[in-house]
């Protein structure tokens, strides 16, 4: 590790699931290696009002899994954390008394990401794990309100997209209870996906000498679903989904209610209600970007922060991060 560059690294993932706290050190040849984590259950999917805002048990279950996450790293004299929400906390209207209450019961201030620099993160992360240095890459992130999209041929991406269509948003205004009420409304969300994406200014499209690589909990799920990843922990670079798998499980996912869904391989029971509006919106990314088949990498924006942190891969001018301690 080069002089001045820190041992480890460590940020607060607060996202609609879970709270997750990550400290990982580099090793060249080894990549980031885990050093301590500790992960809270979230639900606030299930806290969120008409409006969107969090509602005030959604707000105190963020409260105490911020409280548990730090107070649990800090006996083991932590490197600086990162603490840092996703789209469901970043789009809340009441965002602001969220954080606000966090910060006062906690002393942990959370900050929000915009949609555009979660894509570079991912991205980030995304060419440092498929170990090319150069060379096309597209990036494609579906997260519960936003979908993150970046491009480049470099460390850095040259284009990078953030739009509202997360699974979690397809799901709350076009499929309500995470069911489809018929063949008919299934195209409607399709036809409203493809005309969002083919309209969407500087969308990018997967170049052929290039390489296609997905950052999500969605498209991992949808890989093992679709039965194209391996279920050995070291093969993750050799995991893929196909346009024509996804759209062979679709019929699937639309006939099933999220119970029954859980029965399936892959598919999380807190991530079932989602699953189809996750398929349908991954049907459109790849449709879009003219994408027969994607790489799953499990790394993503959080993993990107890590790498910037470490001073693995430099840090973009202008994308310096404040860091609360």
């Amino acid at each position: 590790m080069g002089r001045g560059r820190p041992e480890q690294a460590a940020v607060l993932d607060v996202g609609c699931h879970s709270a997750l706290l990550t400290v990982v050190r580099w090793r060249p040849g080894a990549g980031l290696e885990p050093v301590f984590s500790y992960k809270t259950r979230l639900r606030l999917h299930e806290e969120l009002d008409g409006r969107g805002r969090l509602r005030k048990v959604g707000i105190t279950s963020v409260q105490h899994a911020v409280a548990e996450a730090m107070a649990a790293v800090r006996v083991r004299r932590p490197p600086t954390v990162f603490p840092f929400a996703t789209s469901v906390i970043r789009d809340a209207p009441n965002r602001e008394q969220v954080i606000a209450q966090v910060a006062r019961a906690t002393g942990t201030r959370l900050l929000v990401l915009p949609g555009e620099e979660e894509a570079r993160l991912a991205y980030v992360a995304a060419r440092q794990w498929t170990g090319s240095g150069s060379g096309p890459l597209l990036m494609l992130d579906i997260g519960g309100g936003t979908v993150e999209i970046a491009s480049g041929r470099g460390a850095r991406p040259r284009s990078v997209l953030s739009l509202p269509l997360g699974a979690r948003r397809i799901t709350r205004d076009w499929l309500p209870g995470g069911t489809v009420p018929s063949a008919a409304r299934l195209e409607e969300v399709r036809e409203f996906l493809g005309h969002a994406l083919s309209t969407a200014p500087g969308l990018p499209v997967a170049a052929r000498d290039g390489s296609v690589v997905a950052c999500s909990k969605t498209f991992e799920q949808l890989a093992r679903l679709a039965g194209t990843s391996s279920r050995r922990r070291r093969a993750h670079a050799g995991r893929q989904l196909t346009l024509s798998q996804l759209r062979r499980w679709i019929p699937v996912l639309a006939g099933a209610d999220p119970a029954r869904r859980t029965r399936l391989p892959g598919i999380s029971r807190h991530r079932a209600g989602q699953a189809l509006a996750g398929a349908l919106v991954a049907e459109a990314l790849l449709t879009a970007c003219e994408a027969e088949s994607i790489g799953i990498s499990p790394w993503s924006t959080r993993e990107g922060l890590l790498l910037e942190h470490l001073g693995v891969v430099p840090a973009e001018p202008g994308h310096d991060l404040p860091l609360v301690g």
